[in-house]
This record gives structure tokens, sequence and C-alpha cells, in this order.
């Protein structure tokens, strides 16, 4: 469903990304672990086009995405819910969702998101920035929902947000996943959470992916070195 494939990202003459290869199969969660400052983030903002690639190559579902402005990957199917959240705090939490529906032409937020997330129904008339972190995380995912994407992006999705909300959004993607039938990458610090949802675990270090394990054989204790600062 994604491939990426030799790719090489740089900020100006400074190269962070060293010839990646990952695959994400159909309905496949993966996780990439690592440390701040290790790829994560830069991995993600190319996967989307906002950053451009040095070279290589980046497919979904068969079609070169690569050279292609953001609003074209979203187009295809590639949806992004940014680090922080970033969701338009002075907008309804409706208004909010319903940017995502640009793309597929849509006007009405689909009954089935408000599903997912009965908590975004009771609050569809309040300000997004009056929500609490753990309840503008639900509405960034649901308005990357509302692109009707094939494979979803999830940049540290845990981040400044309460474990018990933390064990309800793992539920909530697994949910997704098998529902919508679509492939999530997720970068994560939080190896419980990486354990509880993904298919595949990935660690990047210093822009190299150094593991790639299935769920079942991961090494905890090896990961979690990691992840240690």
């Amino acid at each position: 469903m994604l491939a990426i494939s030799d790719l090489h990202v740089a900020y100006g003459q400074s190269e962070v990304l060293h010839g990646l290869n990952v695959k994400v199969a159909p309905n496949e969660i993966v996780a990439i672990m690592g440390r701040n400052g290790m790829g994560k983030t830069t991995l993600m903002k190319s996967l989307m086009g906002i950053l451009p690639m040095k070279s290589g190559s980046v497919t979904m579902d068969g079609a070169e995405l690569g050279g292609l402005p953001s609003y074209d990957r979203v187009a295809k199917g590639l949806a992004y819910v940014p680090q922080g959240r970033m969701i338009f705090s002075t907008m309804t939490v409706k208004e909010n969702i319903e940017t995502g529906l640009v793309v597929s032409g849509g006007t009405e937020v689909p009954a089935d998101i408000y599903e997912l997330f009965p908590v975004l129904l009771e609050m569809k008339g309040r300000r997004g920035g009056n929500l609490s972190g753990g309840q503008q995380q639900q509405l960034a995912i649901a308005r990357a929902l509302a692109t009707k994407p094939k494979v979803l992006l999830l940049d540290e999705p845990t981040e400044g947000i309460q474990p018990s909300i933390i064990k309800e959004m793992a539920r909530t993607l697994k949910r997704i996943r098998d529902e919508k039938g679509l492939s999530i990458v997720v970068s994560e610090q939080v190896l419980s959470f990486a354990l509880d949802i993904a298919d595949r675990v990935l660690v990047i270090e210093n822009g190299a992916i150094v593991r790639d394990d299935p769920r079942d054989s991961v090494d905890a204790a090896q990961v979690s070195k990691y992840l240690s600062v």
C-alpha cells in the first residue's frame, strides 16, 4: 500500500534521512519509534510533500507520490495528523472536520466519524481551542478521516495526552483499521502504545532504520535502549 524506497531527505546541505526503505501492507499498522531528532517527523513531512525529498521514491497503491504537492497526495488517499495536532482553534469541531471533506466533495460529516468519536458529536458546536488535548487529537484524526484516506500518517499522537486516553486511542485506531480497511503509519516514543496497536515496529536512529520486527518478536528491552536519552 505504501512503499518508501531509498529515501534521502535533507535540510539544506544537512542530510537527515539516509536511504530509508519501508513497506507498509494494506490494513497494516506500522509504528516508527525513535528519540526526538532521529528523523520521525522529517519522514512524515517528506511523505506528505511538506519537505522535498533529495532522492528516492514514495509510492502509494502503486502510484508515485514524489514531486506531487501535498494536496494532490491527500487527493490520492494519504492523510496526515501532524505533531501538536494543528487543529483550527477558532473554528468549531464540525467546521474543523468539514475542512477534510473538501477533497471528497462531501458537505456533511459522515455519521461513522461521529460514531468513532462520540465526544465530537456532543461538542460539534464548540470551538476546537476549547477542547482538551485528547479531544483535539480525536478531532485531528476525524478531520484526516474525512478525506477518505487509504493511508493514515500519525506523528506522535500520544504526546501530551493522559494514559487513560492513550488506551482509548489505541482501541479507536485498531477499529479504524478494521472498519475502514486502511493502513496506518504512526511515529511514536511510547513503547507500550506502539506494542498495543502495531503489527510491526521499526526503530529509526540517526536517519536510518535500525530495527524492523513483527510485534510478536519485538525485544522491548532492546527497543527501549534506542528510546532512552
